[in-house]
């Protein structure tokens, strides 16, 4: 299991403040308190967001993860895949980042190479730092790293089928974190996993924990996922597709659980998606990711309402709306996302792109500041019909 590994008595008193948050969190105390205050009731933890840890970092702004110059690379029979190229970003405690782009652009691999889960060889980290509250993620010794894995950040992965041991049971797999991070008894955690399968909607759930993942539905494996991943109260949650398996109801159920302990734990989420419609309620700001770069960064609303690198054009010009009164044709990208055998010395995107022009062939565009908290990749502005200097 990815998430089996031991932790420090230190680490697990810092968590076992959290264990009945899922409970209170759930229902609406009798006395009308908030989540908070009724999470305060029962374990002792400070009800006034000055003395929340999580929301004193959010109120000094401080970088919970810090990202910066990641770049990992596969060798395979054809050459040296160059994965992820020079990635840098952040984010702060309860923040919500939202990471797009089409498969095969590095969204995945960037966040794996974060928790050191790419497979090595043939996979390898070939630079950068990822500083986590300090310590950089990169250059930790196993054990450190097997302590901030499930228990400080936890990952949803997008096939559950594949991230579930098929000979142990959902609730041998489901206890194992709460036992070895939270140093639960099996009956604490058994209870406890009951819990969490009921807070995903699965039924019958104290039965349902003797079941192996065959026996669960594609939707199902997925929300036993989700609250495995919540199980330890993460500070860092990172979601790879999280509900691409779920129908909508219960998608939208999974995407206000995440909001409410969000906004109740301070936790900092990290939500992967082709959905562009989820990334607009949901997240704060956006990275776009073509071939292993990030391309365009900008707040939400400021990405949809003024895309201005040439792949965000053509990923908003794809979605359909509603207000469309014109009913205009969706647009298209046309061509295929390079193969990455050498590390491109030119745009990425030049072979698709219809504003391309002879700097593009020459030079590789840096990340770089064209709005207020709005950064793109580009020699051309789009807005204007001009080249960029």
């Amino acid at each position: 299991m990815r998430f089996g590994c031991g932790v420090s008595s230190h680490d697990r008193s810092g968590h076992s403040r959290h264990t009945a948050h899922f409970r209170t969190l759930q229902q609406t105390d009798n006395r009308g308190l908030s989540a908070r205050e009724a999470l305060s009731a029962v374990v002792g933890v400070p009800a006034s967001p000055s003395k929340w840890g999580g929301a004193r970092l959010r109120g000094a702004m401080a970088d919970l993860l810090d990202v910066k110059g990641l770049e990992t690379r596969f060798k395979t029979r054809d050459g040296v895949v160059h994965a992820v190229n020079g990635v840098s970003f952040s984010i702060k405690e309860g923040e919500t980042l939202g990471v797009v782009g089409e498969s095969a652009c590095g969204k995945t691999v960037t966040m794996l190479s974060l928790l050191r889960l790419i497979p090595a060889p043939p996979g390898k980290i070939a630079a950068g730092t990822a500083l986590f509250q300090g310590s950089d993620l990169l250059t930790m010794t196993e054990e450190e790293i097997r302590h901030v894995r499930g228990a400080r950040i936890s990952m949803v992965f997008q096939d559950p089928m594949t991230s579930f041991n098929p000979v142990l049971t959902i609730g041998r797999q489901l206890t194992e974190p709460l036992e070895l991070h939270l140093g639960m008894s099996q009956a604490q955690a058994r209870e406890r996993g009951v819990e969490l399968l009921r807070m995903v909607n699965i039924p019958q759930a104290e039965d349902r924990l003797n079941d192996y993942p065959h026996q669960f539905s594609g939707g199902m494996r997925q929300r036993v996922m989700i609250a495995m991943a919540l199980s330890c109260t993460p500070q860092v949650l990172i979601a790879d597709e999280p509900t691409t398996a779920l129908d909508v109801t219960i998608q939208a159920q999974i995407i206000e659980l995440v909001k409410r302990l969000r906004d109740e734990i301070g936790m900092a989420v990290i939500w992967i998606t082709h959905d562009l419609g989820i990334i607009a309620g949901l997240a704060k700001r956006v990275l776009v990711m073509y071939a292993g770069y990030i391309i365009e960064e900008a707040p939400v609303k400021e990405l949809y309402g003024n895309p201005l690198h040439p792949y965000t054009l053509g990923l908003m010009g794809s979605l359909p709306r509603l207000d469309d009164q014109e009913h205009r044709r969706l647009v298209s990208i046309d061509g295929l996302p390079p193969t990455l055998y050498e590390k491109p010395n030119y745009c990425p995107f030049a072979q698709r792109c219809t504003y391309v022009y002879e700097r593009c062939w020459k030079e590789n565009p840096l990340l770089l500041p064209v709005g207020v908290d709005h950064r793109a990749a580009c020699w051309v502005d789009v807005k204007a019909g001009s080249h960029r200097e």
